[in-house]
């Protein structure tokens, strides 16, 4: 999912061979890079990128959803929706905080993001007309996510890796959710299969585009493997994502909208048809249906959000001014 972040990554650096190849040694030999490390700007800089992006990715991602919660069909659903959402927002802090390790405030990420420097991941940008759609998003968004964020537990920035391990955990729950939710639906009338293959047409494809670019086209990524932040190249886990789900449409009886899709005994995974990368840049660079609702969104919770800052800096401020001027406690008498 968060291939994406590495789009437009500048992985150059400037430091001299000789510490390059210390840090590329203690890379090779699985050791964990810690915050207070010395670390090569391009190392620093492919993180921030990387990691906001996926933080902000979390917080948008709570949009399509948060819509929803008071339309579920129950109070049950509705319950387990909102845990959901709330899980996101825990994610987005705690992978803003790994990149605030990194030397970047939370105010210039977010700032970034509103100005349109940052991305976030692409598939948000894709609107939720019934509530199969959020089921659709819990079974393949979320399952792709999963593909691509558990070698990150093994990532070699230990702040990143650490938030990775609970983040992968609610994230398998949140698949299982989503999944649970298309079984419903296609346990149920004609009425709402239809819905649930509906809503499969039209997340299938986007789910793909979610680990980004082919490797071919996918200018940053060597430099990532190379620096273990990233584990598998993108197709890879696009073929193990594809290899993992078609089995489970076929229990659910509902069909994959790829006419090329079929099963390779050659190769021992499913073949596939072709990606529409123009639809995939042109919701990157901000033409998706719901671009710019999704930022204006953002904006508004922003600003809205102000005096809550605002108030907790000023309340820290007198913190610390009243413990400057308190008096010393008195050492007691031997």
């Amino acid at each position: 999912m968060y291939s994406q972040g590495l789009i437009g990554a500048d992985g150059t650096t400037d430091e001299d061979e000789a510490f390059l190849q210390h840090f590329q040694s203690r890379i090779d030999a699985e050791q964990k890079i810690e915050p207070n490390d010395a670390m090569p700007e391009g190392y620093r800089r492919t993180l921030i990128r990387q990691i906001s992006q996926h933080a902000h990715s979390e917080i948008v991602g709570m949009l399509p959803e948060g819509n929803w919660i008071s339309r579920a069909p129950t109070l049950r659903r509705k319950a387990a929706l909102l845990a959901k959402v709330q899980d996101e927002g825990g994610h987005g802090l705690y992978l803003y905080a790994a990149a605030e390790t990194l030397g970047i405030s939370r105010e210039e990420m977010t700032e970034q993001l509103l100005t349109g420097a940052a991305k976030y991941s692409s598939i948000f940008n894709y609107p939720t007309p019934t509530w199969a759609d959020i089921g659709a998003i819990g079974w393949l968004v979320d399952g792709a996510a999963i593909m691509n964020q558990i070698p990150l537990c093994r990532c070699s920035f230990g702040p990143y890796a650490r938030a990775m391990i609970r983040i992968c955990k609610e994230e398998s729950f949140h698949q299982r959710q989503g999944y649970e939710i298309m079984l419903t639906l296609c346990s149920g009338t004609p009425e709402q299969k239809q819905l649930a293959q509906d809503s499969l047409d039209r997340w299938w494809w986007p789910s793909l585009m979610m680990f980004g670019p082919h490797d071919s086209d996918s200018t940053h990524s060597d430099q990532s493997m190379a620096w273990k932040i990233k584990r598998f190249s993108n197709d890879e886990l696009r073929q193990k994502f594809i290899d993992a789900t078609v089995p489970q449409a076929e229990f659910l009886g509902i069909k994959m909208p790829d006419p090329d899709l079929e099963w390779s005994e050659k190769r021992g995974s499913y073949d596939h048809g072709p990606i529409d990368w123009d639809e995939f840049w042109r919701v990157v660079k901000g033409g998706g249906k719901c671009s710019k609702d999704r930022i204006s969104d953002r904006q508004a919770a922003w600003d809205n959000g102000a005096w809550v800052r605002e108030a907790a800096l000023a309340y820290a401020d007198k913190v610390r001014a009243r413990q400057a001027t308190a008096a010393p406690t008195p050492v007691a008498a031997e």
